[in-house]
């Protein structure tokens, strides 16, 4: 219900009416100040009786004065009763976190609305419910090596593998047949100078791939770029090492472009030319001023780096809004994420926003939501949060606005991403399934859960485990 009142008195203590704010917004303590000179009223309009949890919408301060007239540039302070019922923003915007009863609260002064809603379950009339899970359809195992990032591609998936184990460290890329998901089949191997190929990347056209050197026994390190004529059988094109021999931690192909991120402070960026994939060469380069650069994702002549304590910085390179190419990158903008540690990035370009990881190991760490609809003035708005375990890589599914989280051995979580994006996610019911296919108590070990990364395609999910190697999931949901 709503009514509209003239200088109420609030029935919650200042503790808790500050602590109700959330997102900026307050609450008058009862004992506070009187309207501003000409303010008569204050009454809230918009806005649904019965939001949906996790829906964002919208209310309006309706402040007039003696005469009914509304008084302009006049705000009022925005407040959810209880504070664990959901959060609202200092423009009104509300996202509901408990089902049940809330108050919505627009104050000025003394002056003040309350508005009664009803929030309902998130999963009511979704067609997931309860029920929606993954199934495992099949796995090939790895145990040798562990096992780091994955690119899938037509009928096989190519994996890398990470440090060492028992002696054995990651030199190669394997390639797994997966004709049959239910029983993928190891085929081949391609051996490289390093103790780390962290990640693996094919071409949109399948035709060629890119393996990243770390700990390379001749201190050049660099990428190989793999022909892929025969896709069970890559042929090694050329090692490229100028400029990158400080080690290469993860690359993206984009056309006749290949995006390193080099280690070390100082490195950052590097854009190779392999239009000529047998004579490549550095044509771009960038630095964000500190920190180092962690991983870099390409779409839609954007590069977004990953650029740990400095922040997602966003590179024109061909997008246009800033004039900058591949061997001419500018940047457009960046922004820090509570808690630094940027690891990856994911931009959906439809929806506007750019999905964060933060790899923090102590905290943990946790998925931070970007509003990039503005790429100059890119804002936090959302996160999701798994206790136990920090992310790692996600993939989202923009058809079906899904993000699928790797979260080592927290195992994979796939979230509603629909809709505006605010707040505290994981308080939202967006979760729809999760899954630990391992026993999930710890990484880097013999049999434990330990997801890398996750990728979907042509309607399952194939996952790199460190410790067992590639799984293949149905999601039904």
């Amino acid at each position: 219900m709503r009514r509209k009142v003239t200088y109420i008195t609030l029935f919650v203590t200042p503790s808790l009416a500050l602590a109700a704010a959330g997102c900026g917004a307050s609450v008058t303590d009862p004992d506070g100040s009187q309207p501003p000179p000409g303010i008569a009223s204050v009454a809230i309009s918009g806005g649904p009786a019965a939001p949906r949890q996790g829906d964002v919408v919208g209310f309006v301060a309706e402040i007039s004065d003696t005469a009914g007239a509304p008084v302009d540039g006049a705000t009022a302070s925005w407040s959810v009763l209880p504070s664990s019922a959901g959060a609202i923003t200092a423009a009104g915007r509300f996202v509901g976190y408990t089902p049940g009863t809330a108050r919505i609260v627009a104050s000025v002064g003394r002056l003040a609305d309350t508005l009664t809603i009803s929030i309902t379950e998130r999963g009511a009339g979704s067609g997931r419910g309860p029920n929606a899970r993954f199934e495992v359809v099949g796995s090939g195992s790895a145990t040798r090596r562990y096992t780091s990032d994955l690119w899938v591609h037509g009928s096989f998936a190519y994996t890398g593998t990470w440090e060492c184990r028992a002696g054995l460290c990651g030199d190669r890329m394997h390639v797994w047949d997966i004709t049959a998901p239910s029983t993928p089949a190891l085929v081949e191997s391609v051996i490289v100078d390093a103790v780390v190929v962290n990640d693996v990347k094919v071409r949109d056209d399948g035709t060629i791939a890119v393996i990243t050197h770390e700990g390379s026994s001749d201190g050049l390190n660099g990428v190989t770029l793999l022909g892929l004529s025969d896709p069970a059988k890559p042929n090694v094109i050329t090692r490229f090492t100028s400029e990158l021999q400080s080690g290469v931690h993860n690359v993206w192909i984009d056309g006749n472009y290949v995006y390193a991120a080099v280690d070390g402070f100082g490195n950052g960026l590097r854009i190779i030319d392999i239009s000529d994939p047998s004579a490549p060469r550095v044509v771009g380069r960038y630095f964000a001023g500190s920190s180092f650069l962690h991983d870099v994702y390409v779409r839609a002549g954007l590069a977004f780096l990953s650029h740990w304590d400095a922040g997602l910085v966003i590179l024109d390179v061909g997008n246009g809004i800033s004039g900058g190419s591949p061997s001419n990158p500018i940047e457009v903008s960046r922004i820090q994420t509570a808690g630094g540690q940027t690891h990856n990035a994911w931009y959906w370009p439809a929806a506007g926003y750019v999905f964060v990881g933060e790899e923090d190991f102590q905290a943990p760490g946790l998925v931070h939501v970007v509003d990039a609809s503005d790429l100059e003035n890119p804002t936090e708005v959302a996160t999701f949060r798994v206790s136990g375990a920090t992310p790692h890589n996600f993939w989202v599914d923009e058809e079906g606005a899904i993000l699928y989280a790797a979260w080592y051995e927290n195992g994979l979580r796939a979230l509603d991403v629909s809709g505006e994006l605010l707040g505290e996610l994981d308080r939202q019911g967006r979760e729809i399934a999760n899954i630990k296919y391992g026993s999930g108590t710890g990484c880097v070990s013999s049999t434990e859960t330990c997801t890398w990364a996750p990728q979907l395609h042509e309607g399952l999910v194939y996952l790199s485990d460190m410790n067992t190697g590639l799984w293949v999931l149905r999601p039904n949901f």
